[in-house]
């Protein structure tokens, strides 16, 4: 388990890994996603809603630079307008009224605001997502569920490596099609059908052989033959424990300050959150550094990276 900074023997030179959290053994990724997850969903205050959302934006800038943005200014940005303008026109909930829409129906004030923390807490859920998607590999999954539920944590590790490999199979094929001059994206219409019915069929035909092959090495492997053993290279180490120690310290204060009350919203029948007091206050900082964990780790690992480069 590897930080930013490794050393290759082989090469005598170092190297740097795109990630240091993904390092940590699989029981801390997957408490702190699971944390982080949770707590979005439930903790509807708006500090709270705007912790989630700008660390998960910068967790997934350093998982995957460039194309987190793009794919937040695309396609996040859009949904979260979309998602705040649909439920005031359905929901007429609240005490504030601001006009009459032309169907007769009132637009509240609330309706806004809960159209807005909704759509917020939706776009934190997605981003939080691709980067589990990123971290917890199927090999992590199966570590932690293989022994306890194999079979559905195979599924469960299948289907979600499935469409990554689709697109990324998709992809070549309509490259390799491409380059032979059926390109699916010029030409008259009934040519790129064709050419999408070649690629169809292209995916089809490896999928099926991929499944083939896939229940074959299984076999071979002895799956699911009693006394199989797995192998495993990953091993809960100090650095692994003082992560989850932090890990669960953060998770403990912040759900105390939720059943205190630190943590309340409400949006109907008027907005009321809870009083802004030193304790108050301390819960979103615990939740801020919960949901920054990562990143914190990672520029402390940058900082041990550029120390070990000036000394080689």
């Amino acid at each position: 388990m590897l930080g930013r900074a490794a050393f290759a023997p082989q090469e005598g030179c170092l190297i740097q890994n795109r990630d240091a959290f993904s390092g940590y053994h699989p029981i801390v990724n997957f408490l702190y996603f699971g944390l982080v997850l949770v707590f979005t969903m439930f903790f509807m205050h708006p500090a709270s809603l705007a912790i989630s959302l700008g660390s998960s934006l910068c967790y997934a800038l350093c998982l995957n630079g460039r194309r987190a943005a793009r794919f937040s200014l695309l396609y996040m940005l859009p949904m979260i307008l979309m998602a705040a303008l649909v439920n005031p026109a359905f929901n007429h909930q609240g005490a504030t009224l601001l006009v009459y829409l032309p169907s007769g129906n009132p637009l509240t004030a609330e309706s806004i605001l809960y159209g807005i923390a909704a759509a917020v807490m939706l776009a934190s859920v997605i981003t939080w997502f691709s980067c589990y998607h990123a971290v917890m590999t199927s090999d992590k999954f199966i570590y932690l569920f293989g022994r306890i539920i194999p079979a559905l944590s195979l599924v469960l590790s299948m289907t979600l490596r499935l469409v990554p490999r689709f697109k990324a199979q998709l992809h070549a094929v309509s490259e390799a099609q491409r380059y032979v001059g059926r390109d699916v994206s010029k030409g008259p219409l009934i040519w790129r059908l064709r050419g999408a019915v070649t690629v169809l069929s292209i995916l089809v035909t490896w999928a099926l052989e991929n499944a083939i092959e896939t229940a074959d090495s299984m076999k071979s492997r002895g799956y699911g033959l009693p006394g199989r053993t797995a192998f495993s290279i990953y091993r809960l180490d100090s650095r692994d424990k003082g992560a989850l120690a932090w890990l669960s310290f953060c998770g403990f204060y912040i759900l105390a300050g939720w059943m205190a009350g630190g943590l309340y919203c409400r949006y109907y029948p008027t907005v009321r959150v809870a009083p802004i007091t030193p304790m108050t206050v301390s819960f979103q900082l615990v939740y801020l550094a919960l949901c920054l964990t990562p990143v914190f780790l990672n520029k402390s690992e940058d900082r041990k990276w550029k120390h070990l480069r000036s000394e080689t």
